[in-house]
């Protein structure tokens, strides 16, 4: 593939690789959003790589970790050249996996480290985050445990995932984080309120997971019972549920018009807005869409290429506070329930 159609690249944290600035999310290749093609998806991540889409994120919680295990023939052809993230702390009931607890102990993490290196078939982890916190831990403990990794070569660099500006001050004080991983979109943005300034001022790169509301910014979805499948989790989520769905689908009219304009799709402009808080916030800024389609790959790629005018810009700016419905139907684990 030519230089012109990979994306840029950009540091991770302050000392990090250099990654493509749009990464991929691969959670939905097992599970949560209907079956999956293994053939298309594995194309799919050929594509990434073609792109320049380096930055390859999973966690030990997508599908009990065989997500973790759909990636290492990947990994193993192409170490060198991929960034992976992983992530800890969510854990499953093995009977019924819809239960789910939070452990942040460091019996726990190192339990865990040792079950993804395992199903990753590496040696080393890039990237591993705390997926979601439990306040009842000490970052000294949990951070301090994940910092140990660190120096055993367990781990290269620490993530954490949903935590609040505070709290992210608190856990870099224990050990540098290099990546905050949480829900930023057009529809969410939370994490405005004291995450993004943290990151910034820490030089922490940001890694908007959802950035495209979960597909709802695509604009393909109006009624869930209608549009997905009966295995995909976003039917019991607020924002896809009767009348939410419909008053959300309406404030996509500002996304289609300015998608219009551009020749490019509403997904476009939504991954666009993302990328350009970049400049807005003044830190890095890597979104990890996810897809089981090569050719959403590339259009989802051909976003970092679109700069949206100030105008446009202003258009977007009054949706999220307009959005109906949660972003989840338990908000507790997600740092908004935790902001002062």
């Amino acid at each position: 593939m030519s230089s012109e159609t990979r994306i840029d690249t950009v540091r991770l944290g302050q000392d990090g690789p250099e990654i493509g600035v749009q990464g991929f999310g691969a959670m939905g290749i097992s599970e949560f959003y209907g079956d999956t093609d293994e053939a298309a998806a594995r194309d799919t991540l050929d594509a990434a790589l073609e792109t320049g889409v380096t930055l390859i994120d999973t966690a030990d919680m997508y599908g009990s970790g065989a997500n973790e295990e759909f990636l290492a023939p990947f990994l193993a052809a192409h170490r060198d050249e991929i960034t992976i993230a992983t992530k800890f702390a969510i854990e499953r009931d093995p009977v019924d996996n819809t239960r789910r607890g939070v452990r942040n102990d460091p019996a726990y993490i190192r339990k865990a480290v040792e079950g993804s290196l395992r199903r990753l078939g590496i040696d080393t982890i890039d990237l591993y985050y705390m997926h979601r916190r439990d306040p009842e831990v000490p970052f000294a403990d949990s951070v301090g445990t994940m910092a140990e990794l660190v120096k055993e070569g367990k781990v290269r660099y620490l993530g954490l995932s949903e935590v609040t500006g505070a709290e992210l001050h608190e856990a870099h004080a224990v050990h540098p984080i290099t990546a905050l991983q949480s829900e930023w979109s057009l529809f969410s943005r939370d994490v405005e309120r004291s995450a993004v300034g943290a990151a910034a001022e820490l030089g922490v790169t940001f890694v908007p997971y959802s950035p495209l509301g979960r597909g709802f910014l695509t604009g393909s979805f109006a009624d869930a019972a209608k549009d997905l499948a009966g295995n995909d989790f976003r039917r019991h989520q607020p924002r896809f549920s009767g009348e939410n769905a419909e008053r959300n689908a309406a404030l996509l009219a500002p996304v289609r018009e300015i998608a219009a304009a551009h020749g490019a799709t509403p997904a476009q402009i939504a991954l666009a807005w993302v990328q350009q808080r970049s400049a807005v916030h003044g830190l890095t800024v890597v979104p990890i869409p996810g897809t089981r389609k090569r050719s959403r790959l590339l259009e989802n790629a051909a976003a970092t290429r679109i700069t949206l005018t100030d105008a446009e810009l202003a258009a977007l700016e009054p949706i999220a506070a307009q959005v109906a419905g949660d972003r989840y139907p338990d908000m507790r684990g997600t740092s908004a329930s935790r902001e002062q």
